[in-house]
């Protein structure tokens, strides 16, 4: 029923929009059959608002994998590099939750590490909303920032580097099978702000998978026994994510493709100084605006990297047809 509503809902938005541009073109030659200009102007203001209507569907026309539908799980964790790299980490996660709130999404912070001085070293998050795991799965990878250190007191040119990571969330129409025995539960006090409760308790759970050596962790409840159901949930999470990366790897075009989400490969640069640029290393897609970027203008960095994804896979597909 959910892939029947999603479909549905593509195809009454495209009859939409070739109803209403069939409309405007007709209202656009009676008025100029009228001589009416002010008509005119507003009829051509509304097809252009149809065109970024069309990109918008064409962009999510691309939103068609096996787990893209779904919410999403995010890992944002420092590089090597001390205060710099987790303010860097920081600055990423405000980054992706602007992004989400500009999508009218949902964000939950499963559970933060903060930095000795400032920054994160670490954080897990849950987005929410239609398509998340789609759209965010092209941000997986390492991003890597040049600016003016702020903590440098000679104001040096500083590099930082921060992973991010992103797995679909799993219900339980997806099944997913862990031993018992493969796994290692630790408790420990939550940490940050919480109340008496939360500090003096051990309600914070971490997860280790022993086989494959995931390790998730979640403090966000008063509760050890919902902390432990969150932490599960992510693990079924990362070993679904896991699955797919697998498949993806064997189909893709490229060796690149293969490597997208290795610690080493950058998948984008953000340059604060000396000059100001954006550019994902994917795609070769640009911005002269880093400050919006930032603030969570992020659609149409994923926009590219979505329609890569597609080519490279329609490519291969060619290419064994011949």
């Amino acid at each position: 029923m959910r892939e029947r509503t999603r479909l549905s809902s593509m195809i009454d938005g495209v009859r939409a929009i070739e109803t209403e541009a069939k409309d405007t073109v007709e209202l656009i030659e009676m008025a100029e059959a009228e001589g009416d200009e002010a008509m005119v102007k507003d009829a051509i203001a509304t097809l252009e608002r149809l065109a970024e209507t069309v990109k918008e569907k064409e962009i999510e026309s691309l939103l068609s994998g096996e787990a893209d539908s779904r919410d999403a799980f995010m890992e944002i964790n420092a590089g090597a590099g001390g205060t710099e790299a987790q303010d860097w980490a920081q600055m990423l996660a405000r980054m992706y939750m602007r992004w989400a709130e500009r999508k009218g999404f949902k964000v939950e912070v499963l559970d933060e590490s903060e930095g000795e001085q400032a920054g994160i070293k670490s954080m897990s998050l849950q987005i929410s909303g239609p398509n998340a795991y789609g759209w965010l799965k092209t941000e997986a990878g390492v991003h890597r920032l040049v600016r003016i250190s702020p903590f440098d007191a000679n104001a040096r040119r500083q590099t930082s580097f921060a992973s991010v990571w992103v797995y679909p969330v799993v219900d339980d129409s997806i099944e997913i099978e862990i031993n018992p025995a493969d796994l290692k539960v630790d408790t420990f006090r939550a940490s940050g702000a919480g109340g008496q409760h939360v500090n003096k308790t051990e309600s914070a759970i971490r997860i280790t998978h022993v086989p494959t050596g995931i390790i998730v962790a979640c403090q966000t409840d008063r509760s050890q026994h919902r902390n432990r159901a969150t932490a599960m949930n992510m693990l079924k999470a990362r070993m679904y994510e896991q699955e797919l990366q697998k498949r993806e790897a064997a189909s893709a075009a490229t060796e690149a493709a293969k490597t997208e989400i290795g610690w080493g490969h950058q998948i984008r640069s953000y340059v604060l100084a000396p000059y100001q640029l954006v550019k994902d290393l994917r795609t070769g897609y640009e911005s002269g605006n880093p400050a919006a970027v930032l603030d969570g203008a992020l659609d149409p960095f994923m926009a590219a990297s979505l329609a890569g994804r597609v080519g490279a896979t329609r490519s291969e597909a060619s290419a064994m047809a011949e």
